[in-house]
């Protein structure tokens, strides 16, 4: 037989040198991904809600990026290397679709500073952090001003007056709307809010949710941008940017936990289709709670700790103060993460187990 000569191989195969591992996403590749995946519920957002979220994302990317150069600066680290990492831009981008299409420009402004130099810089930086910065920054703003953060716009299928991109400038920076049109009619609660008032004020949920602010199952408009975040969710789970086990956790614990309190008591406990539908459950399940360096590394700490941001999330929704406590979930279970860890660490392929 005529031997086959290395050239020969080398000219009909590419090859590389040893170790023949293959190529990883780079953080930037991760990053623009996830921006690629949020696309479908942005542009939700600005069809029921309106033009203020893209004034609100571009002001906490401002912000974001702002705070973050500062703080490469005072650390003697090169800026431009980690800016395009592009990390902060989705920091700023998780913290704006959790506030109101018409915070006052603050809001962004403190709750970056939370997010990018307490959470991020003073725990060390990229992938230092224990805490999810994004939601930090949010738990920040809302605890501390909840009047300004519990005003949203109504759904533009039932608000008397769309805000125009120029009123919507004058209401974030200026705290002014549009002459003869009251602030009250314009602004409404939020689903969650709605129901924890109503519930509070003992009508039933069926009486709530039959109010125009409801949808089919969630809230008016808000099921619909859920409904992204599970696309967009599928599409990194796909790209095998994020796994499974986290979102998938998060969603069937919240059905689980969240059913016998509804079978109990349906007109007090909120069934399982609102929780994940209203407010951002399925946001948290497929973009912050999968933040490789804030949650769990081991298979099992993944389910549990997506477990745990469902259950923390329904109890504070449910017997809280808070309409909805998604961002306490986070971060409560970011502070478990590290032991979780621990204690699910698989053990090393051959290693005899105790009789």
């Amino acid at each position: 037989m005529q031997a086959i000569q290395m050239s020969d191989i080398q000219s009909t195969y590419s090859t590389q040198s040893a170790p023949h591992i293959p190529n990883t996403n780079t953080v930037a590749k991760v990053m623009l991904t996830v921006w690629l995946a949020l696309i479908p519920a942005m542009l939700a957002h600005v069809y029921f809600f309106g033009t203020g979220i893209i004034i609100q994302l571009t002001l906490s990317i401002v912000f974001a990026l702002l705070f973050e150069a500062i703080s490469l600066k005072l650390l003697n680290k090169p800026i431009k290397l980690f800016l395009s990492d592009y990390s902060v831009f989705v920091t700023g981008l998780l913290f704006a679709l959790c506030i109101s299409p018409v915070a006052p420009w603050w809001i962004s402004f403190i709750g970056m500073f939370f997010a990018i130099v307490v959470a991020k810089h003073l725990f060390g930086g990229l992938g230092q952090n224990i805490f999810n910065p994004a939601m930090v920054g949010f738990a920040v703003v809302l605890i501390s001003f909840p009047q300004s953060m519990s005003i949203w716009l109504a759904p533009e299928a039932i608000s008397p007056y769309a805000l125009s991109f120029v009123e919507n400038l004058q209401a974030i920076f200026l705290n002014q709307f549009p002459s003869g049109i009251e602030f009250d009619t314009l602004t409404q609660a939020t689903p969650l809010d709605s129901l924890k008032t109503g519930i509070k004020q003992e009508f039933s949920i069926s009486e709530i949710t039959a109010q125009p602010l409801f949808g089919n199952f969630g809230g008016l408009g808000w099921e619909w941008i859920a409904n992204f975040y599970f696309l967009g969710g599928v599409f990194l789970v796909y790209k095998r940017i994020i796994t499974w086990r986290v979102p998938t956790a998060v969603i069937l614990t919240t059905i689980a936990f969240s059913l016998p309190f509804n079978l109990y008591d349906a007109d007090h406990f909120i069934g399982p289709l609102q929780h994940l539908f209203s407010g951002g459950l399925m946001l948290a399940a497929f973009f912050i709670a999968t933040d490789p360096t804030t949650g769990c590394s081991s298979h099992k700490g993944q389910i549990y700790f997506g477990a745990g941001v469902a259950i923390m999330t329904i109890l504070v929704r449910e017997f809280g103060n808070f309409p909805d406590g998604v961002a306490f979930g986070i971060l409560l279970m970011n502070m478990s993460a590290p032991l979780i860890d621990r204690l699910t660490i698989p053990k090393p392929f051959g290693k005899k187990t105790d009789v």
